[in-house]
């Protein structure tokens, strides 16, 4: 286990932080990126071991989570960003890399034998949806708010999202994997990304006695019903909306819908990449004959270096998140300059340097 050299980058990066030290975006960036890797090997190592949230405590990784400098180091996500769009503006490799284990990591942790407990407490994207919503027990708050915002920079729903997203009721998946659209807690458990509700003032006694106690001897005493959500009451919009068979199809109806809320989802679409939104609706329709969630994740995979070598990418990183001008060009600028071709390249096998991953005989992921 490598935790000392993790601690030390963190320790290291922080530092940069306190400082005001010019490097110190890059090592938050390394930082982060070790943690993902030492989150890996903790992962591999807890199918060894019995418990669930106790083994955080084994292992001292709650110690550098709990340091609130450290706590801006790991939340902070652009600084990732940053760096994949310098990978996107270069031609360089090193957001490739950190994808595949990113993925693994993923795979490994819908696999684990052991209860891992995934508090969904506050703001929950991207990357944090990877590590949270393949958990054995996925917990929601009143304050989550879930998405998978990825078309807004000219990327795709990756993290095992379109697996995800693709099981979802309907085409409820397809709405929030185009627009990106937040989640609460009702709607994070009818959309099949989090399995219980707990008032976020239980939560420092429940991860208190998950240390001590069986999960669910421990949710029966903190489980309640979760507020009202907004998603099924547009239910039927949604899936008469998102059925259509192009994403084109899918504006014009929303669009000729009466409700105003499926207007609102419309404009949303026409702001976000073309490219990625074409690429992100064939992503959530093949990922569902694709089966366990390792294929989805190797598809997830062509799908994210191809975005890395694709203009929209590095636009929309600049416009939300370096520059936030919040006004991306796209190339191409319409859906119907987006081919069929273009979308296919998306998909193309990567060869030897495309990600392999075991199929597991767990059935923990299953359509419900």
């Amino acid at each position: 286990m490598r935790h000392g050299p993790a601690r030390a980058l963190v320790r290291q990066a922080a530092e940069a932080l306190d400082s005001g030290d010019p490097v110190a975006p890059r090592l938050c960036a390394m930082a982060k990126r070790f943690a993902t890797d030492t989150g890996y090997s903790v992962a591999d190592r807890a199918l060894q071991l019995h418990g669930g949230y106790g083994y955080l405590s084994e292992y001292g990784i709650e110690k550098i989570v709990r340091d609130l400098r450290v706590h801006q180091i790991l939340e902070g996500t652009n600084e990732i960003i940053r760096a994949i769009h310098r990978d996107a503006a270069t031609g360089a490799a090193a957001a490739a890399e950190f994808w595949r284990d990113e993925y693994r990591l993923n795979a490994r942790i819908a696999r684990l034998r052991t209860p891992y407990v995934a508090v969904m407490d506050g703001i929950v994207m991207g990357g944090g949806v990877g590590i949270s919503a393949h958990g054995t027990v996925r917990l929601v708050t009143e304050r989550s708010r879930i998405a998978m915002p990825e078309t807004g920079i000219g990327f795709v729903p990756d993290v095992g999202g379109t697996y995800l997203l693709g099981l979802a009721p309907g085409e409820l998946g397809t709405h929030l994997a185009l627009t990106g659209a937040l989640v609460g807690a009702a709607d994070a458990q009818l959309c099949g990304l989090a399995d219980h509700f707990v008032p976020s003032e239980a939560l420092p006694v429940l991860l208190a006695e998950l240390a001590a106690a069986p999960v669910h001897d421990v949710l029966t005493r903190h489980v309640r019903p979760a507020p009202p959500g907004e998603l099924d009451a547009d239910r039927d919009w949604i899936g008469h909306c998102y059925a259509a068979d192009t994403v084109e199809g899918i504006v014009d109806r929303l669009l000729g819908h009466g409700a105003q809320a499926a207007k609102d989802a419309a404009t949303t679409l026409l702001s976000k990449s073309p490219t990625a939104l074409k690429v992100t609706l064939a992503s959530i329709r093949r990922s569902r004959e694709l089966g366990p969630l390792e294929r989805v994740l190797e598809q997830e995979y062509r799908v994210s270096c191809a975005a890395l070598a694709h203009p929209d990418l590095v636009e929309g990183i600049r416009a939300q998140v370096i520059d936030k001008d919040r006004a991306p060009h796209w190339r191409p600028a319409t859906l119907a300059e987006v081919t069929d071709q273009d979308v296919d390249g998306f998909f193309a096998p990567c060869g030897e340097h495309g990600l392999h991953l075991a199929v597991s005989d767990s059935t923990q992921e299953v359509p419900w």
